[in-house]
């Protein structure tokens, strides 16, 4: 009984995001009598989420991610370089994946400051990540929702991410004044499907950038189900609970119709929500209510900085360290940890307002 109890309590620890979107999305479906409406393009997004997180996985079992994180561990500034490594490849493989692959490496290193470093690679995943409209969930689903022009949006965020970069530099220099030892030395061969998934993620790349046909990335999936099933294992439950906050979004727009485009009132509404529901569900759900999606994207940007939930990646570093702990320290990691991301939270909020009449319409 006691057994069953603590499995129970495990399956709501690890999908309490789900179980409340569907329960919230049952709630309101009752209420409403009648099932929400899902347009076209959203399925779209949804779709380009599934490949990419595909994609990202074929990387993983190719073993991309562990050649690269173990160069990162040789020569000088190991700290900046797991930093920066985390802040630029979150761009690309999105925030999930650079924490994936570069905490791993930095808790199998013998290396001081070592939760310093973890909570550091967080913030640069969160930070760099926004730069792309691949980067993170919620930045796919605001790029293709409001149709909106690379160039455009690389300008909007840029500020964000490059004053986050510096910020995160010079903390991780102060940092480099301990001496580290390198990484122990061990040979990966990358394996040869890698090449296939490198050009399978670069063919998403594209499909976000409406360069190429979505249908096109049907040919990768069906690859994949075919000669590689086990990279078809990802986080469905994410997908689901974002499935289930597009219906949502949907029929609280029905019940309220309200239309915010007030740019600081959004950009609150999507940074303070974040803390409670995560910055995507957060995207998902204003997106519906308001056509300002610069105050939408900075809003949901700075919002992954804070508490644990603000992001999803904020719990899988925070996971893969407490998980590697054996002798406590979990509580000043924590303090630690959420410190920093609220430090990094209200700089967030008072850059907003420096950059506003410079970026906002």
């Amino acid at each position: 009984m006691r057994h069953r109890k603590r499995a129970l309590i495990d399956i709501l620890a690890k999908q309490w995001l789900l179980i409340g979107s569907v329960s919230s999305l049952l709630a309101l479906t009752a209420y409403i009598g009648r099932p929400p409406k899902i347009g076209l393009d959203d399925l779209k997004v949804l779709f380009l989420l599934f490949a990419l997180f595909v994609t990202v996985k074929g990387l993983e079992t190719g073993r991309v991610f562990e050649k690269i994180s173990l160069h990162l561990g040789n020569g000088r500034f190991t700290c900046l370089k797991l930093t920066l490594i985390t802040f630029f490849s979150s761009m690309i493989f999105t925030n999930d994946a650079a924490l994936v692959m570069a905490i791993p490496l930095t808790l199998a290193m013998d290396i001081e400051n070592k939760p310093s470093i973890i909570i550091l690679q967080c913030l640069s995943a969160n930070a760099g990540s926004a730069f792309t409209p691949f980067g993170n969930p919620q930045n796919l689903y605001i790029y293709w929702h409001y149709h909106l022009h690379p160039l455009e949006f690389f300008y909007t965020i840029a500020p964000f991410c490059m004053v986050f970069l510096i910020l995160i530099a010079i903390c991780t220099l102060y940092l480099e004044k301990s001496k580290n030892k390198a990484a122990v030395q061990t040979k990966i061969r990358i394996h040869k499907k890698a090449i296939f998934y490198l050009l399978a993620n670069g063919a998403v790349i594209l499909a976000i950038f409406r360069l190429l046909p979505i249908s096109w990335l049907a040919v990768m999936i069906f690859f994949t189900v075919l000669f590689d099933p086990a990279c078809l294992e990802i986080d469905y439950s994410l997908l689901v609970t974002m499935l289930c906050f597009l219906g949502i979004s949907e029929d609280m727009k029905t019940m309220f119709q309200p239309v915010i485009e007030h740019s600081t009132h959004i950009f609150l509404l999507s940074a303070l929500s974040s803390q409670l529901i995560s910055n995507v569900p957060a995207a998902f759900l204003f997106a519906k209510f308001t056509s300002n999606w610069r105050a939408l994207l900075w809003g949901t940007s700075v919002g992954g900085f804070g508490g644990l939930i603000g992001s999803l990646a904020n719990l899988i570093a925070y996971r893969l360290y407490v998980s590697s702990l054996k002798n406590g320290g979990i509580r000043d990691f924590t303090l630690r940890f959420v410190l920093a991301n609220y430090a990094f939270f209200f700089i967030g909020m008072g850059l907003f307002y420096l950059v506003k009449p410079y970026i906002f319409p």
